[in-house]
């Protein structure tokens, strides 16, 4: 990848003031990850965004697959599980999804189509990510991964006992932030990484970070994540 960026981050001054007056002076919610209960969560990592050439590429998009990478490679090592989620609208979205079509342009609609079918290059996670044999991958047919029959990713998350979400991925105020929402709501401890996540501008991110961080999620750096593993030190020196 030439051409890359990085989300210049900066919380709302307003919700930092706020979060620190809920929590006593405290700028985070939790403190300690305990590996064994916590998955980390890789939303839409695919093509149709990360290759170059593809209609809906995005450097910002591009540019959160190292932090991504680091994170799989930590939190692997830690003792955590992967999950890779790729959204799949399909040929039925038109008829299925008819609320969201009447946002789009019909050239819109048919690029999105086109892209995110599956078995279409642009619907395979983009071959940068680090996926290993021992993770997990599903698919969602909506923004949320956990609303009602948007994917499995619930039950496979409940089977395996994880109760704590690391959640990365694209695009920060849509999937993202749709599915750390309900992953709170349905009770999941949420984190987001700010490096790891993006989206088309960085006035985007930082408005959906800051709306995440005032009830949804704790907001952290990649780097701040890997050191709440337990033998952090270790950890991010494999």
């Amino acid at each position: 990848m030439t051409d890359t960026k990085l989300h210049n981050v900066q919380l709302s001054p307003s919700t930092v003031e706020h979060i620190l007056r809920r929590r006593g002076g405290k700028l985070h919610a939790y403190d300690s990850i305990d590996p064994a209960k916590t998955a980390l969560i890789v939303i839409d990592m695919q093509n149709v965004w990360l290759q170059e050439g593809m209609a809906a590429y995005s450097p910002y998009c591009a540019g959160a697959a190292p932090a991504t990478n680091k994170l799989c490679k930590a939190m692997r090592a830690a003792g955590s599980k992967v999950f890779w989620v790729r959204a799949i609208y399909g040929d039925d979205a038109p008829k299925t999804w008819s609320a969201y079509m009447e946002y789009l342009s019909p050239a819109d609609v048919e690029r999105m189509l086109d892209g995110l079918t599956d078995g279409r290059p642009g619907a395979e996670i983009w071959d940068g990510m680090d996926v290993q044999p021992e993770d997990e991958i599903t698919t969602k047919t909506r923004f949320s991964a956990f609303i009602r029959g948007s994917s499995d990713l619930e039950d496979r998350l409940r089977a395996a006992g994880i109760d704590t979400l690391v959640m990365t991925g694209i695009a920060t105020d849509v999937c993202v932030e749709s599915t750390t929402r309900d992953a709170h709501m349905l009770n999941f401890r949420t984190m987001v990484a700010s490096d790891a996540t993006a989206t088309r501008s960085d006035e985007a991110h930082n408005a959906s970070l800051s709306a995440m961080f005032n009830h949804f999620a704790d907001i952290f750096t990649s780097d701040e994540i890997i050191e709440l593993l337990p033998n952090a030190n270790s950890v991010a020196a494999e």
